[in-house]
């Protein structure tokens, strides 16, 4: 792999000193010539001190990301080291009757543009950069060592790849092409996951410890599960005595698996209903009381250019499932967006609450599972953040 050199220009080091895995296009003074995205860049001060070593895309806006801060070798070797680390903080806390985790969660396994998740016999990767997609093939044969009974499958699908200058990448990496649905185990809860078709790697992962917290709060309520996906809040909640789970999306197969799933875990009869049916929609249009309601949308901001726009929907659906919880009821409600910060979000549910004429208390703040860490130097990659919420 072809290394080039990578000089700051003054002043522009600091962020790199405190182990920030990002350089932005203004702090680079110049690249060595005869560079091509992907390259591996040994990142120089001004004054050429050694900073570390990332690799390259002089395309985008990130124009290096950071894999060491120190002067080591980056090959297979390192990928094997990396993702061994990986593999044994998941398996220090994997809960009891799980199979279905992250394994490599980019900058915060210190392998930025790798998301590696593994279901059951089955490990999904993305690969989301140049300077990752330059090292597929050794991180393959590291995820190889580690689980060899393991088929890998890739779903490069994100947008990310676009702006990396990528297309679009899905298929069989390594063993079987998995079926068209996967059986996994999520705290002794089973649910059926479409690896090839269903959002993201196909299941959202980042909320374990978010459902078990509502399987712990849904003895003998009235539960509505807004964006419910294939069911993972509903299941939950019935399995934790929920006197009737609503479950409302839009998505006609993800309400056909999610019914499945209901069957799965024998929670298909009169407390589990399904409305396959807008969210907006269907809060404006009942007049129903709920004593728990779930709001977990999809991201609503993409890009700093959206935050206003996402402000105001997630300030909309809150106003009107505030509405609809009875007195003394809870709201849990999340956001994923990560242009939009704890600070703005808790902002945003005032001003829901304050509109709705409700009195409102925050009883616990929930971000990301254990299996999604976060680097401390890099704080962008706190996505989710959620609040639980009594409402009177």
């Amino acid at each position: 792999m072809k290394t080039v050199r990578c000089l700051l220009a003054p002043g522009k080091e600091k962020p790199v000193l405190h182990r920030h895995p990002w350089i932005f296009s203004g702090a680079v003074d110049q690249i060595e010539e005869g560079y091509a995205a992907g390259d591996l860049v040994r990142v120089l001060s001004s004054r050429e001190e050694f900073l570390g070593i990332g690799y390259l895309n002089p395309e985008s806006q990130i124009v290096v990301r950071m894999l060491a801060f120190e002067d080591v070798a980056i090959d297979e070797a390192f990928f094997d080291h990396k993702i061994a680390q990986a593999a044994a903080l998941r398996q220090k806390f994997l809960p009891p009757a799980t199979n279905a985790y992250r394994l490599v969660h980019s900058e915060g396994d210190f392998l930025p543009g790798l998301i590696v998740d593994v279901y059951g016999d089955f490990l999904v990767a993305q690969f989301l950069t140049a300077g990752i997609e330059a090292w597929r093939g050794a991180i393959v044969q590291s995820l190889r060592k580690q689980f060899p009974a393991c088929g890998i499958f890739e779903k490069s699908d994100s947008d990310l790849r676009k702006w990396e200058g990528l297309q679009r990448s899905v298929g069989v990496l390594a063993g079987d092409e998995p079926p068209e649905t996967v059986e996994i185990l999520e705290n002794g809860i089973s649910f059926g996951v479409d690896l090839r078709g269903g959002q993201k790697t196909g299941f959202f992962l980042d909320q374990r410890e978010s459902r078990a917290a509502v399987r712990d709060l849904s003895a003998g309520k009235r539960v509505l599960n807004c964006f419910a996906y294939t069911g993972g809040f509903s299941i939950y909640a019935a399995k934790g005595g929920a006197q009737e789970v609503v479950s409302v999306e839009s998505s006609e197969s993800a309400v056909e698996l999610g019914r499945k799933n209901c069957l799965r875990n024998q929670v298909e009869d009169k407390r589990s209903v399904w409305a396959q049916q807008d969210v907006f929609d269907y809060l404006r249009a009942t007049n129903r009381e709920f004593d728990l309601i779930i709001l977990d949308p999809p991201a609503f901001c993409k890009n700093k250019q959206q935050i206003q726009q996402a402000a105001r929907g997630y300030k909309d659906i809150n106003l009107q499932a505030l509405k609809l919880v009875s007195k003394g009821g809870l709201l849990f409600t999340f956001s994923c967006s990560s242009y939009i910060s704890p600070d703005l979000f808790q902002k945003i549910l005032f001003g829901a609450a304050a509109d709705a004429r409700r009195d409102v208390r925050i009883l616990r703040k929930t971000s990301h599972a254990f299996d999604h860490p976060i680097n401390v130097y890099h704080p962008e990659g706190e996505y989710l953040k959620g609040f639980l919420c009594e409402v009177s």
